[in-house]
């Protein structure tokens, strides 16, 4: 890639849509994973391009979305501990938990900081050895290798006053289990561009054939995403069901096998709540029993029930696909980036922060 604007360029971008309409012969359903494709596709009115040909729906594909209330709960229990420092991307502190947010506990005293890395969090620890530093590890499989070396770095160089508060979560187990719910209704997936840089597109092979459903690895731009729909138009019309890949400049079928090496030695797969959605089996990541010592949930067990999620809040529903963000009878109301009631309104990657930001009204439908 030289330039950015070679996958901005309106007349490719044209020639693509009508391209996808001279090949669709029917109507098709395509989600979208990645939070940030959601945001180029609304952003940029891809959807209402496409529509009627193509109806795009919204996928669990924002790791702080699905972060679990109690493990946000967590979060702003340690960050209020006199002994400890919670450290944190930004996009997290504004993720409402049962009844605030890391701001709040950061403005109540609690010591929470912004950081860019999860090494950065782990220099905090160096410099502040009597407090231990816990670093919010939340992300899909592309930030597992960064929170992979940080433990390993802080294990080799004995710092021990440095944990972990994991909340990774994986995407294959959330494509099946999409596609196993009843009434599902997603005939073809966009896959993460920037997940398949790490993992490649092997794991997502048995599900397009065990599935019978398309799937293309995508990247972020508008071309990237309407090239990517365009292939699985193509394999829709042709009754294919195969993984292919539209993003070649970054992502290969191995993936990057040495940073797969050192997620795989640090963490192992476990069964990992999403919020909004439930338990979804072998879908998370926690540490191995021999870096178990960096584990924040073992350091600060959690005291007390889970506190329940927002009654009046669907971010379950919108995070499966089953209802749009503009059609929620909150949306734009209730709830706003500056009064979310859950994560996808406050998120960089949110579905309902997407509509929101790019002055989506609310659906005639909403309201009753």
């Amino acid at each position: 890639m030289r330039f950015v604007d070679e996958y901005r360029d309106d007349r490719i971008a044209r020639a693509l849509v009508e391209e996808i309409h001279r090949t669709a012969t029917r109507p098709w359903t395509v989600m979208e994973v990645c939070g940030g494709q959601t945001h180029t596709l609304i952003r940029q009115g891809i959807d209402e391009l496409l529509a009627p040909t193509i109806s795009l729906v919204h996928g669990p594909g924002c790791p702080v979305c699905v972060t679990p209330l109690a493990l946000i709960d967590e979060a702003i229990a340690i960050a209020k501990r006199p002994d400890a420092i919670l450290c944190s991307f930004g996009d997290m502190l504004r993720v409402p938990g049962s009844s605030e947010d890391l701001l709040m506990a950061r403005a109540a005293g609690g010591d929470v900081r912004v950081v860019y890395s999860p090494l950065d969090a782990l220099e905090v620890a160096r410099r502040n050895p009597d407090k231990t530093v816990v670093f919010f590890a939340v992300g899909f499989e592309t930030t597992a290798p960064a929170n992979a070396m940080a433990v390993l770095q802080a294990s080799r160089l004995g710092i021990e006053n440095f944990a972990l508060l994991v909340a990774h979560v994986l995407v294959p187990p959330a494509i099946v289990a999409i596609l196993a719910t009843p009434g599902n209704r997603v005939q073809g997936f966009l896959a993460p561009g920037h997940v398949c840089a790490v993992q490649g597109w092997r794991e997502y092979e048995p599900l397009a054939r065990d599935y019978r459903v398309p799937i293309v690895v995508t990247g972020f731009e508008p071309v990237d995403l309407l090239e990517g729909i365009l292939m699985l138009v193509r394999q829709l019309e042709e009754g294919r069901h195969e993984v292919e890949n539209q993003y070649v400049r970054a992502v290969v079928r191995e993936g990057n096998r040495e940073a797969q090496r050192v997620v795989a030695e640090v963490f192992e797969t476990c069964d990992r709540a999403w919020r909004g959605i439930g338990v979804i089996p072998k879908s998370g990541l926690r540490l191995r029993e021999a870096y178990r010592r960096f584990d924040a949930e073992l350091r600060f067990p959690r005291e007390g029930a889970p506190a329940s999620e927002s009654e009046v809040c669907i971010a379950g529903e919108v995070l499966t696909g089953r209802v749009r963000p503009d059609r929620c009878p909150a949306y734009g109301t209730l709830c706003t980036p500056s009064t979310p009631l859950g994560a996808p309104m406050v998120s960089s990657e949110g579905a309902c922060a997407a509509y929101f930001l790019a002055g989506r009204p609310r659906a005639v439908e909403a309201a009753t």
